[in-house]
């Protein structure tokens, strides 16, 4: 998910439409490839182990760009807790919660983050939510309910861990967003994203390499092609993409534009995994889509 930097140039051009387009395809594909990924090695060690390359990839970019790399003192606990809830949480909540869920139920409850961050802004930043906002929220949950709760009872008890998890992610990448705008963390963006990934990743692959153990041979060629994919387009490509796409876009513009994400994760899953997309599945994505894009603008 995004680091979000903060950025003071707000003009509208093609180029960033073009990079943030960018990201939210590399980003979107993510969900099938992950699931896929899954099917022939651990969660936590496939997640971890590719952000920590994808991390160090990152750092060879911000020293090309000569971004600067070291981390004032002042600024090193609260990056290891931002880094903690929006990379580690998120990586490995997700990663768990598609042993339980489908690529496309995964991708629509990430629309969810938003919803989070606004929810947290108000104790925590003290912005109070407007009833607009509010009722737009409301709408977006209610989209994840759609495609959650439309499956029989016993299908979705046995969804419950992966839904859990990937609430939590989503939950805790909502609070670092809003700790981010409380204790600004002031450095470079590609310099910046290449430790909160490297942090966030860090213990991560530590646990997946005890507890998983995972096997190099155990993979395929599509396997490989699939780590590969998560290590230099997900960690490093869109990332890139993310920060020269913020400094060319309106944060709002930024925003919206991820929504983007969700509806590549669906459609891809469905062709990729031949996930079904069905009419449940449509207004599930189009009612918590809708909620969040009126929440944004709301703003």
């Amino acid at each position: 998910m995004s680091v979000v930097p903060r950025t003071s140039r707000v003009r509208l051009s093609a180029l960033g439409l073009v990079l943030l387009a960018v990201t939210s395809v590399g980003w979107g594909l993510n969900f099938p490839i992950m699931k896929y990924l899954l099917s022939e090695w651990p969660p936590l060690s496939s997640r971890g182990l590719s952000g920590m390359v994808g991390a160090a990839a990152l750092a060879l970019v911000a020293v090309v760009q000569r971004q600067r790399l070291l981390v004032p003192r002042r600024m090193r606990l609260r990056l290891v807790l931002v880094s903690l809830l929006t990379i580690s949480s998120w990586v490995a909540f997700m990663g768990l919660a598609l042993v339980w869920l489908d690529a496309r139920e995964a991708a629509v409850l990430a629309i969810s983050i938003p919803v989070w961050v606004a929810l947290l802004a108000w104790p925590v930043l003290g912005e109070r939510l407007s009833p607009v906002r509010a009722a737009a929220l409301t709408v977006a949950l209610g989209g994840i309910f759609i495609l959650i709760g439309g499956n029989s009872i016993d299908a979705s008890i046995g969804k419950l861990p992966g839904l859990l998890m990937a609430l939590a992610g989503a939950i805790c990448v909502g609070l670092g967003t809003v700790l981010t705008k409380h204790f600004p963390l002031e450095m470079p963006p590609t310099s910046l994203a290449a430790w909160q990934i490297g942090i966030g990743c860090l213990p991560v692959a530590i646990i997946g390499l005890l507890l998983e153990q995972p096997n190099p041979a155990a993979l395929s060629a599509t396997g490989w092609a699939s780590l590969v994919y998560l290590t230099l387009i997900q960690f490093c490509l869109c990332y890139v993409c993310w920060f020269a796409a913020l400094e060319r876009l309106p944060a709002a513009t930024a925003s919206i534009g991820t929504l983007l994400v969700p509806v590549v994760g669906v459609l891809s899953a469905a062709a990729i995994l031949h996930e079904p997309f069905g009419m449940r599945e449509f207004i599930a994505l189009a009612v918590a889509l809708g909620g969040v894009a009126l929440a944004l603008r709301a703003q």
